[in-house]
């Protein structure tokens, strides 16, 4: 009987996450991470042949001792992430290092840490970006430049492991109806209207092709819009 390939995907507890994991349980063997226990028991009882880790990407620095070994990785997924709004005038210190912490440092010592498994399986990252990491608009800093630095942790790596079979691919979805939306919407002053965004279910199809591109091609970096 020949194993299954396991895909790892961070913020699995919702949004294009959540859809993430429902594609790819039928196909792959899954782990997927979370930090509300509450959500996280949810992700057990739908999924009960994944692991489920609790894993609070804010503190980086603690993810070594909360990550299970792997022999080999084939696919990682990097989807969590954090949305705060602000203009550089008014956002203060501890706003600017969470979304670091959250969005690029997280990524990356995850990354380094299954680095070893991802080169044995000849793995695939996928890095979640958004809209907001190819064109800064004002009252987005914080999180744009996050995303900007996610591209360029993607790009660093993919030039760096691809001679090792390692295939790195970055995709900017769009406003997309999930609660990040939501409370992005809620910090603009706007009406969250989830029917003129994209669902995160089409995210997710989207993130499938990629994961099923023939190996001797490679999408690097793949933008979705809303097609209204």
């Amino acid at each position: 009987m020949t194993s299954r390939p396991t895909a790892l995907v961070t913020g699995a507890t919702g949004g294009i996450g959540l859809e993430l994991a429902r594609s790819l349980a039928s196909t792959h063997d899954l782990v997927l991470t979370g930090r509300s226990d509450q959500k996280l028991a949810a992700l057990r009882a739908e999924f009960p042949n994944a692991r489920v880790l609790a894993l609070d990407l804010s503190r980086p620095a603690d993810l070594a001792a909360n990550l299970p070994p792997f022999e080999a990785l084939d696919v990682l997924i990097h989807n969590a992430g954090v949305a705060e709004l602000g203009t550089v005038a008014e956002t203060p210190a501890d706003v600017w290092d969470e979304t670091m912490r959250v969005n690029v440092l997280a990524p990356a010592e995850l990354t380094r840490l299954l680095l070893q498994a991802l080169r044995a399986a000849r793995g695939h990252v996928v890095f979640v970006n958004s809209g907001a990491g190819l064109n800064a608009s004002p009252g987005w800093g914080p999180y744009a430049a996050s995303k900007f630095a996610l591209k360029a942790l993607a790009d660093a790596l993919r030039g760096e492991e691809s001679s090792r079979g390692v295939r790195v691919t970055t995709v900017y979805p769009g406003r997309t109806a999930t609660d990040m939306q939501r409370h992005v919407r809620q910090q603009e002053g706007g009406a969250y209207q989830p029917d003129v965004y994209i669902r995160p279910s089409s995210v997710a199809r989207t993130i499938l092709a990629v994961l099923s591109t023939p190996r001797d091609a490679l999408l690097t970096d793949v933008t979705v819009r809303p097609s209204e």
